[in-house]
């Protein structure tokens, strides 16, 4: 597969060079996942559902680079708790801790961080300042 993709990329150079764009590579390929227990795809998932399974992907990708490493990748997370529900909020905090990992985590509700209030330090911010 690899040797495979690249003669692909080689093949393509010139061509791509030409137009201004890439023909090749693995942007132009669609994936599909499912969900384990019950076999449905991600598509026909809710959105939380679809969501808990994008970061279930960075959370395996940093477990790979902390054990590659030998330390937890900072992770930076923008409204990573957005359409979870609390179980999957708790479960999220769970492997950040579990990585040893500090993670930046962003968010707007309030109530989306109820789980972090032992464990976190939290910053407001208000144009562009940080409040107390």
């Amino acid at each position: 597969m690899e040797e495979r993709l690249r003669r692909a990329l080689a093949a393509s150079r010139r061509p791509d060079a030409a137009s201004g764009t890439t023909g090749q590579g693995p942007h132009r390929d669609d994936w599909q996942a499912s969900h384990a227990s019950t076999g449905q795809p991600a598509r026909h998932s809710s959105t939380g559902e679809q969501k808990a399974l994008l970061i279930a992907l960075v959370l395996a990708q940093a477990r790979v680079l902390a054990t590659r490493w030998g330390m937890a990748p900072l992770l930076l997370l923008d409204e990573v708790s957005a359409h979870l529900d609390a179980t999957r909020r708790a479960a999220l905090l769970g492997e950040i801790d579990a990585l040893g990992a500090q993670a930046w985590v962003t968010g707007t509700d309030p109530q989306a961080f109820e789980f972090w209030t032992k464990t976190a330090q939290f910053l407001r911010l208000d144009a562009g300042a940080v409040l107390d």
